[in-house]
């Protein structure tokens, strides 16, 4: 199934500041007014599906029921592997991607542990992001904004935790990345140079912890966050590349909830985009490239190299 939108989502994204969180509704409104995706309403896509601009460039993939039961297994076991640190990310305030008010305790008290983390091997300290040489590495980086170690809310996953870890989510990442092989290659090609090269600047700074956990690290991905069973409200994801793909992923035993897409006017069944709340036990992987980390390791993302439809 193929949904044609009638925006060049090109031209669309330089109207957006990378400042824009997606939280103000009045400047989303006017932003819909000036882009409308040509059709009234908002339509609900509830097939396999294709989300094209009027460029043939492809905006969005949607593949409900796309993985296996095994696979499905693996993401639960490998997040209730990491239980303890989700439940230490949740806190009273702050942020609302770690604020307590958007979680809730999965089905029947015996879900998956709330919470929200970040799993990479490699990560800017906070307030470190542009212009920086120090890039933290050694080992995973698991990643929350309150809770500090060392500095920069950082806390490094060592030894057989670490081990245990990269091999929990390595099946679920290598089809991540086959799937980002299929839909979007240059950008596929673009990750794994990336992470080659900054193994490579590891070596160079006589960092050796970092190539060893590259070579267990199997994504092309720089990035993986970790969502049990959170509602999130509708925002825009700034530090994420443009042209390039997010994979999100979800599993449980959850029903009603959706995920909408409302600058597109778009409704998935399961740039601005929510969860709302549904019924059950509901964990999502989102697999995603750091642009900075990109630049750190001597090779930019893919720039301009949008997508495109080839039917």
């Amino acid at each position: 199934m193929t949904v044609k939108i009638q925006i060049d989502i090109a031209r669309y994204s330089k109207l957006i500041s990378p400042k824009n969180t997606g939280h103000n509704e009045e400047k989303e409104e006017k932003l819909l007014e000036r882009c409308p995706p040509g059709h009234e309403g908002t339509k609900v896509v509830d097939k396999p599906a294709t989300i094209i601009d009027v460029s043939g460039t492809i905006i969005a993939w949607y593949l409900p029921d796309a993985l296996t039961e095994t696979t499905q297994k693996e993401i639960r076991a490998a997040t209730d592997l990491l239980g303890p640190s989700l439940e230490k990310s949740v806190k009273a305030d702050g942020n609302w991607r770690y604020n307590q008010e958007w979680f809730k305790q999965g089905s029947e008290n015996v879900g998956s542990t709330p919470g929200c983390i970040n799993l990479s091997p490699a990560w800017f300290q906070q307030g470190h992001e542009v212009g920086c040489d120090e890039m933290v590495i050694s080992g995973v980086k698991l990643t929350n904004p309150i809770e500090s170690v060392r500095s920069g809310g950082i806390r490094i996953i060592e030894g057989t935790l670490l081990q245990n870890i990269l091999k929990a989510i390595a099946r679920p990442a290598a089809i991540a990345s086959a799937a980002l092989r299929v839909m979007h290659p240059q950008q596929y090609f673009a990750g794994l140079r990336a992470l080659s090269h900054l193994g490579d600047k590891a070596v160079s700074k006589e960092l050796p912890q970092m190539p060893e956990t590259l070579q267990y690290w199997a994504s092309v991905f720089n990035s993986l966050s970790i969502i049990s069973n959170r509602e999130t409200p509708n925002h825009r994801d700034h530090l994420s590349i443009p042209e390039c793909f997010d994979i999100l992923t979800t599993v449980g035993n959850y029903s009603n909830a959706r995920m909408s897409m409302p600058s597109l006017q778009l409704e998935f069944r399961i740039v601005r985009h929510g969860v709302d709340g549904g019924e059950g036990d509901r964990i999502a992987w989102a697999w995603y490239m750091r642009d900075s980390v990109h630049i750190y390791a001597g090779f930019p993302h893919v720039d301009g190299l949008w997508s495109k439809a080839t039917y």
